[in-house]
């Protein structure tokens, strides 16, 4: 039997799905290169906004239409979210967050019985459920060590379909990395619903990158997110002496208003959040600091939106992943007045633009440097591949893959 899996949303998910492939293929199903050519169809669903949910049951309508005598397996947020949506689509194995490790087992039952198998549980107090990997589809490679929010910004449900925070047991995340890195990934990435909020027997997450940074062949640590509130004195002493954690962070800002700050539920202010990056800045000059603003939250003025961009313009963000405001039902903004979608676009594409100048301010500050490139895809006489500030880096000559290169930046 063979199964393909396509996977939606965050780098959460596609840890999972590497581990979900891992675990299949040890039971003895093969992969395959195509939607086409499985018999099993995995997706792995997700529920950030409302587009999300609409490209989850527009592939899954596809399924249908293109394999139509494939088993039809649907995992994830989106069916933790709205699970009588999919429970209406004839599926013939449906699983919310929970119990997706167990999916050889629930497939491999489904073949004998042939009976159609759902599972949600609502329950927001979970154990972490154990997933550990020994290779990776990327170059780079990701371990989960942390699951689930109690946040609950205002805009968002995750909270309500990934539980509260639970953390991976610090020893395995160790022997995790160790088992990577012999599978030649000499960069890892932290990642987690919140990652900052890891906490295991005392162990937080400067005790994880520390801990790692003891392997002797890894080269580069760095963390998927992590929010302005968790970086602390201990944080800032790890970035100033510890030269495996890569010079990148990713920090949500959401929102340069104080006034829509406190309407969304964030846990600091505009003057917190200059005086960290401020802070950071000041250990590490050159860091790329990326960031994910929310465009057109509810009852936001223009006013607002213009102080968003003037903030966001003075923290010199190297790239903006700007977001327009989705509805998610169930959470405190769902029953706030919407702004006009017509205005909301108007601030999407004048956020954007900002986002790509800055983009080209920060990348101009290299030209003609020194820098080091791991490299993750080789086409023909191309080689591409990112440094640790996480700068795209093409070089016209056809190098090794997963090594790193030190070449001068055009």
């Amino acid at each position: 039997m063979k199964f393909y899996i396509e996977t939606f949303g965050c780098k959460v998910n596609t840890y999972e799905s590497n581990f979900i492939k891992k675990s299949l293929i040890e039971e003895g199903f093969f992969y395959a290169d195509s939607l086409l050519d499985a018999n099993i169809v995995i997706v792995n669903t997700c529920t950030v906004t409302n587009m999300s949910d609409t490209k989850c049951r527009k592939y899954i309508r596809r399924v249908k239409r293109e394999n139509p005598n494939a088993i039809l397996v649907v995992v994830g947020c989106s069916v933790q979210y709205n699970p009588d949506v999919y429970k209406d689509m004839s599926i013939d194995i449906l699983l919310g967050n929970r119990y997706k490790s167990k999916l050889g087992m629930l497939i491999k039952g489904y073949l004998v019985t042939k009976e159609k198998y759902q599972f949600i549980e609502n329950s927001r107090k979970l154990d972490f459920e154990d997933m550990r990997i020994n290779n990776f589809d990327h170059t780079r490679a990701f371990i989960k060590i942390q699951d689930g929010c109690d946040n609950f910004c205002s805009y968002c449900i995750i909270p309500f379909v990934r539980g509260s925070i639970r953390s991976k047991n610090f020893e395995l995340i160790k022997k995790e990395a160790e088992d990577l890195v012999k599978n030649n990934h000499y960069e890892i990435v932290l990642t987690g619903i919140h990652t900052g909020s890891y906490n295991d027997n005392g162990h937080d997450l400067v005790d994880v990158i520390n801990e790692l940074s003891k392997i002797e062949n890894l080269k580069r640590i760095r963390l998927s997110s992590v929010e302005i509130t968790e970086l602390n004195d201990k944080f800032f002493t790890m970035l100033k002496n510890n030269p495996k954690f890569c010079n990148h962070l990713h920090i949500p800002l959401q929102s340069g208003s104080n006034e829509v700050l406190k309407k969304m539920n964030r846990k600091y202010d505009m003057a917190y959040f200059f005086q960290v990056i401020e802070k950071i800045r000041s250990i590490r000059p050159d860091i790329s600091i990326t960031t994910d603003i929310i465009v057109g939250f509810p009852e936001s003025s223009v006013s607002n939106f213009e102080e968003t961009y003037e903030n966001a313009l003075k923290l010199r963000f190297s790239k903006m992943h700007v977001f327009p405001y989705s509805k998610r039902n169930g959470t405190k903004a769902s029953l706030m007045k919407e702004i006009d979608g017509l205005e909301k676009t108007r601030r999407v594409h004048k956020l954007l633009e900002l986002s790509n100048y800055l983009e080209e301010e920060y990348q101009k500050k290299f030209v003609g440097k020194k820098v080091d490139v791991l490299i993750e895809e080789v086409n023909d006489n191309v080689s591409v591949g990112h440094t640790s500030n996480y700068l795209r880096v093409e070089i016209n000559e056809k190098l090794l893959k997963n090594q790193i290169y030190e070449v001068i930046y055009k």
